[in-house]
C-alpha cells in the first residue's frame, strides 16, 4: 500500500529518525519513498497548510535563512500581518549579523501596507504610545522593522511602559527579541496570546508540544528546505522517542502508517502519535 501527501511525509520524517538498518527495512515494508528532492519539497511547501498562517516561530526560522526564494514562499503564510508583510516587501534581513536588504519580487513590493498616519504624525514611539486598540497597535507596530527599531522600542518601554495593546501586538511578533518579550509582561493573557500565535522556545518545543501532529510533521518533513539550520533540534528531540517506542518493530511502524492515514482526525501531539503506535500492537 502506498501512502500519499501528509501521511507519507509524516511517517517518512519519523522513519528518518530510526537507525539506518531499521529505516531501510521500514521503507520497504510500507513502501515509503526516499527524501524528496529540494525542488519537489518547495513545490509541496506551497500546499502545506492551505495557505493558513504558520506558527510565529516557524515563520521566524524560515526568515532567518534570508533566502529571497523562501521569503517569497513564506509571503502567503504570514496572513494579514502588516508588520511581516512590510518587512518582506522591504527585504529586511532576519539572520544574525546580516544588515543589507534582500532582493524582493516587485509584486510584493507593490503590496507593502500603507504607512500609518499615526507614524507620520507622531513618529515610531509616539505612534506606539498613541495606540488605543488592536488595529491601531498593529498599524503602529508594523513600523518596527529593524534591530535598531526594537532597541528603540525597548528603551521607550523601560522609560515608560507601552500600552497593553502595543505590548500584545509586539509580543506575538516572531522577531520580537525574547528578552524584550519577557519585559512586556507575564500575565496569563500574555501567555495565552503567545501560545495562540505559536511563539515557541525552539524547534524541539514545536516538535514535542505543538498540535495537531499532522501539521507539525508535514512542516518538519520540509524543514531541511525551510529551516535547515534549526530542524536538527526537532529531530534530536524526537529521535529518542521514536527509537524507544518503535525501534525495529516493523508491526509498530505499520501501525504508525495506518494511523497516519487517519492523521487528519488525530488532534494530539507527535509524541502522543508515536506512543499510540508503539503501544497499540
Amino acid at each position: 500500500m502506498r501512502y500519499i501527501d501528509t501521511d507519507r511525509h509524516a511517517v517518512g520524517f519519523l522513519r528518518g529518525l530510526a537507525d539506518e538498518d531499521t529505516a531501510g527495512r521500514i521503507r520497504t515494508r510500507i513502501r515509503l519513498s526516499r527524501r524528496e528532492r529540494p525542488g519537489a519539497s518547495r513545490a509541496r511547501i506551497e500546499r502545506i497548510g492551505n495557505g493558513k498562517p504558520l506558527p510565529a516561530s516557524v515563520v521566524l526560522w524560515v526568515l532567518e535563512q534570508d533566502d529571497p526564494e523562501l521569503n517569497a514562499l513564506v509571503w502567503r503564510f504570514v496572513g494579514p500581518d502588516p508588520a511581516l508583510r512590510r518587512a518582506l516587501a522591504r527585504g529586511v534581513p532576519f539572520g544574525p549579523g546580516r544588515t543589507k536588504p534582500l532582493p524582493v519580487r516587485p509584486v510584493h513590493q507593490e503590496q507593502e501596507p500603507g504607512i500609518p498616519e499615526s507614524y507620520v504624525r507622531h513618529g515610531l514611539v509616539g505612534a506606539l504610545r498613541e495606540a488605543d486598540s488592536m488595529p491601531s497597535a498593529r498599524a503602529a507596530g508594523s513600523m518596527v522593522l529593524t534591530r535598531g527599531d526594537w532597541e528603540t522600542v525597548g528603551a521607550a518601554h523601560d522609560e515608560l511602559p507601552l500600552p497593553g495593546y502595543t505590548r500584545w501586538v509586539l509580543s506575538v511578533r516572531p522577531d520580537c527579541p525574547p528578552a524584550l518579550r519577557a519585559r512586556f509582561g507575564s500575565h496569563p493573557k500574555f501567555t495565552h496570546r503567545l501560545r495562540q500565535a505559536g511563539v515557541l522556545d525552539g524547534p524541539a518545543r514545536y516538535a514535542t508540544t505543538h498540535a495537531p501532529a499532522s501539521q507539525v510533521l508535514d512542516m518538519l518533513s520540509v524543514g531541511h528546505v525551510l529551516f535547515p539550520a534549526r530542524v536538527r533540534e526537532a529531530e534530536d528531540a524526537l529521535r529518542p522517542l521514536v527509537r524507544r517506542h518503535l525501534a525495529g518493530r516493523e508491526e509498530a511502524w505499520a501501525m504508525l502508517a495506518m494511523l497516519a492515514r487517519l492523521i487528519g482526525t488525530f488532534h494530539g501531539t507527535v509524541p502522543e502519535l508515536v506512543v499510540t503506535a508503539g503501544t497499540t500492537v
